[in-house]
Parts: C-alpha cells; structure tokens; sequence
C-alpha cells in the first residue's frame, strides 16, 4: 500500500470550464491524469486530492467527475479547494460521493495503523496585508480547522501526521512563518502537501525541509498530471 497526492484536478467532464483557456498544458489534461494515474496506482494504494477537484457548483452538477475519479484505482482521501463550490455541508458531500472518495474536514483518516491525515483548505497569508476583514475571518477559521482536524487525532492516540493544505502555508516568503507553520510546528507534523498555485506562480512554490517539515508541492499541472509518491517515514 503506497501513498500518492496530486492536487488542483479542476476536471469539468461537462464541458462547462475547459482549462486549456489558461495554458496549452491544460489541453485534455483529464486523460493524461488517467493514464498516468492508472500507470502508477494500484486499487490498494491511496491517494490524496489537495482540493480544488471539480468546477461544479452543485454536487450533482458533478457527477460525471466524480465517476471519473471513482473510477481510478485507489481510495482517494479529499480536501477542500478554494474553487470546490459543490462542496457544501460533510454530511451532504458523504452521501453523494462514491465510497472510494472520503473527504476530510474537522477530522482525520487512518493511514496505516500510526499515521493520520490531516489537514484543510488554508487561506492566503497574504490577504491579511490587505486589511480585508473577511480574508481575516476566513483566515482564523481555518486555523482553527487545522487544530481541529490535527487534535482529532491526537485524541485517538496518533502522533504522527501528515498535513494536507490546499494554499500554500507560507508568508510573503517561504522562509516567513504563518498561523499554518507555528500549528504544524507544535503538532510535530513531519510532513505537509499544499498546490493551488499554477503557471507562472510555480516560482512562489517551495519543496524541501523547513523547520522539521518537509514540505511537498502537488499541484497538478506543476506535477504534469502524475500523482506524486509520498515517501514518509514515521
């Protein structure tokens, strides 16, 4: 059983949203996703989606995309996305998606016997530079989330993480700590995905070690569409 994350789908098999308007990378990307996946993945293997999985507004506007993920092999664990407006209440989002698609939010999942994921959407630090009330509400929201999500398991014996976030837990800088950072750092979180940056924004990312963290960048187009292996040692 091998773990593997991609983030940033953004599948719109209605035809609603073709992402080749934002890059010719874009171009019928659902079916380079599909064989890569299918060449890497098998059914006993699971895979983190860092959010942003579906245009759809509605849940049931987003069915063909969930019966397109349903169908790779795998459990697939899921985080909200920034754009994953079908996402509305956990309880309704559980009872429209197909058994091999678990989201995640307050809570964790049991990966193995010892490692829980854990994780939620995060928010931009940067928005705070910007006085916006709201961007500060949503931000401290989702602090709170992530503390959450992370004591959850730490009440059922877990003490080894690994953290989904779809923003990018950084500051202005990669080296600038957030809300995001200073949790994860008290959890000992040793390992943390994070996507929702594309094209250009690719140089704003970062992937190595920081602070004890070993930080991976998933989005998918930066990862041309392969689900990347997480290797985590717990």
């Amino acid at each position: 059983m091998t773990l593997f994350a991609i983030s940033d789908l953004h599948l719109s098999l209605s035809g609603d949203k073709p992402m080749n308007i934002f890059s010719d990378i874009w171009e019928e990307h659902h079916i380079k996703l599909k064989m890569n996946w299918e060449r890497m993945i098998c059914r006993d293997d699971t895979v983190i989606l860092g959010g942003d999985l579906s245009w759809a507004m509605k849940p049931e506007e987003a069915a063909l995309d969930f019966q397109f993920v349903d169908a790779l092999p795998g459990t697939k664990v899921l985080f909200k996305g920034n754009h994953d407006y079908w996402w509305q209440s956990l309880a309704k989002i559980t009872e429209v998606l197909p058994p091999s698609m678990i989201p995640v939010q307050n809570g964790y999942i049991r990966y193995r016997k010892n490692i829980a994921l854990c994780g939620t959407r995060g928010w931009s630090p940067q928005a705070l530079n910007e006085g916006s009330k709201q961007d500060e509400k949503i931000y401290k929201r989702e602090l709170i989330r992530l503390e959450l999500s992370l004591e959850a398991a730490c009440k059922d014996g877990f003490s080894d993480f690994i953290v989904t976030l779809h923003y990018p837990p950084f500051g202005l800088s990669t080296e600038e700590d957030t809300g995001f950072t200073e949790i994860m750092q008290r959890y000992g979180v040793k390992t943390c995905l994070y996507g929702h940056l594309h094209g250009p924004d690719h140089c704003r990312a970062f992937s190595g070690q920081r602070d004890g963290i070993h930080y991976h960048f998933i989005s998918s187009d930066y990862l041309n569409f392969s689900p990347l292996q997480i290797d985590h040692d717990s």
